[in-house]
């Protein structure tokens, strides 16, 4: 079964950029916003970005104007374009529901950022 499955993640340089993916069960996806939320170490996982159905975007001052959220409502996909990449965007992201109770956690994707 789905759930959450997180994808995209890698190393990339200090100001470059990447793109992530979620896919979604339905019962997760379907009228719910989605969200993007990193962990670092020491830290609670943030939310950084959220989608509605509709599209009415969300994103925290951290990542406004460098990230981009997207959603495929027929393939059950959120999608996370990240530019211009800080050190501190370092963290393992993960997708769930932008609102309310969250789905079960999926295994997230790590990105590190490094000059």
């Amino acid at each position: 079964q789905v759930q959450l499955v997180e994808s995209g993640g890698g190393l990339v340089q200090t100001g470059g950029s990447r793109t992530l993916s979620c896919v979604a069960s339905a019962n997760i996806f379907n009228k719910n916003p989605m969200g993007w939320f990193r962990q670092t170490p020491g830290k609670q996982r943030e939310l950084v970005a959220r989608i509605s159905p509709l599209g009415t975007r969300y994103y925290s001052d951290s990542v406004r104007g460098r990230f981009t959220v997207s959603r495929d409502n027929a393939k059950n996909t959120v999608y996370l374009q990240m530019n211009s990449l800080k050190d501190e965007d370092t963290g393992v992201y993960y997708c769930n529901k932008g609102q309310g109770v969250p789905a079960d956690w999926g295994q997230g994707t790590q990105v590190t950022v490094s000059s």
